[in-house]
């Protein structure tokens, strides 16, 4: 089961510039709205991510709500990633709590 963290770790996180923010939303979503710096991840854009990034590259995931981060988490740490882990409360849990870590456009 993928590690998960809490939105104030995650902030936290994304604060102090430790990890990669991966976006698993659809891409018109990732578009109007994200985590700052984050990047987004598709199937399309998938092999591409598990060739070019170290599996010992901190990794934190999410969706839209918490739960497809986890399976994204899980599928992650079979493909040899050590750090990866997932956001609970997804994007529109952080959009509330944090709108002004927010970019838009």
């Amino acid at each position: 089961m993928a590690q998960r963290i809490s939105p104030e770790q995650g902030r936290e996180t994304l604060d102090s510039g430790e990890a990669l923010f991966i976006d698993v939303r659809d891409p018109g979503s990732h578009a109007m709205a994200r985590i700052p710096g984050a990047m987004p991840l598709t199937q399309a854009s998938l092999d591409d991510f598990l060739a070019t990034t170290s599996r010992d590259q901190a990794l934190v995931v999410y969706c839209y709500h918490g739960h497809s981060s986890q399976s994204a988490c899980d599928f992650l740490t079979e493909k040899g990633f050590t750090r990866a882990v997932s956001l609970d409360g997804g994007f529109e849990h952080w959009r509330q709590a944090y709108p002004d870590r927010v970019e838009e456009g």
